[in-house]
């Protein structure tokens, strides 16, 4: 990756994805409370099932942008448009828990220099934003110590694996063969390594 700088087109999309997932993470949180209903006196671990839903639009935007940072920018972008523009109840500590969760997404590309985006990658990508986020609800919530701490540990590094991590490269994937990414760095670097026509 030669260019490190943002342009215009990466800053304004990752606005839109950063929109685009602030409702839908609000539409989350729905889901999450009536999930919690549904699984009765196991509902407090509603929330490490869903966890990989809100961890998407790290990987997703990395994988477009491919700039340091753009996982991060994303995810707090997100967390804005919850807290601010959807009253999310959770409130301004959001968006530490979103810089984290987008850190801990964002890592696994950055220390391969955003260019290695197999499915190695992404499920990485989603076991350490699961991680990265659970370390931290573990100390506000005092989840430290409990009986049930492992099984919170197993249940939400598993959705972050499938959901936050796999299911990102499914979307990605998607997106790309529609060709609405080919001016960001995703379709320069497919056109890059695409077959050459013989002579």
């Amino acid at each position: 990756m030669t260019r490190r700088r943002f342009t215009l087109r990466d800053l304004v999309l990752l606005v839109v994805l950063g929109v685009v997932f602030g409702f839908l993470y609000w539409a989350l949180v729905q889901a999450w409370t009536g999930l919690s209903i549904l699984m009765g006196p196991a509902g407090d671990l509603a929330q490490h099932v869903l966890i990989g839903g809100w961890l998407l639009v790290a990987p997703i935007a990395v994988t477009i942008v491919r700039r340091p940072f753009s996982g991060v920018i994303a995810e707090v972008l997100a967390s804005v448009i919850e807290v601010v523009f959807l009253g999310s109840a959770v409130g301004p500590i959001l968006m530490v828990s979103a810089a984290l969760q987008g850190a801990g997404s964002e890592l696994p590309f950055a220390l391969r220099r955003y260019r290695s985006f197999g499915w190695g990658s992404y499920a990485l990508s989603g076991l350490l934003g699961a991680g990265f986020v659970f370390a931290f609800s573990a100390f506000r919530f005092g989840w430290y110590g409990q009986d049930i701490f492992l099984l919170r540990l197993v249940v939400q590094l598993a959705s972050g694996v499938i959901i936050g991590g796999l299911f990102a490269k499914v979307i990605v994937d998607a997106l790309a063969r529609t060709g609405v990414v080919d001016n960001f760095a995703i379709g320069r670097a497919q056109l890059a390594t695409a077959p050459q026509p013989q002579a």
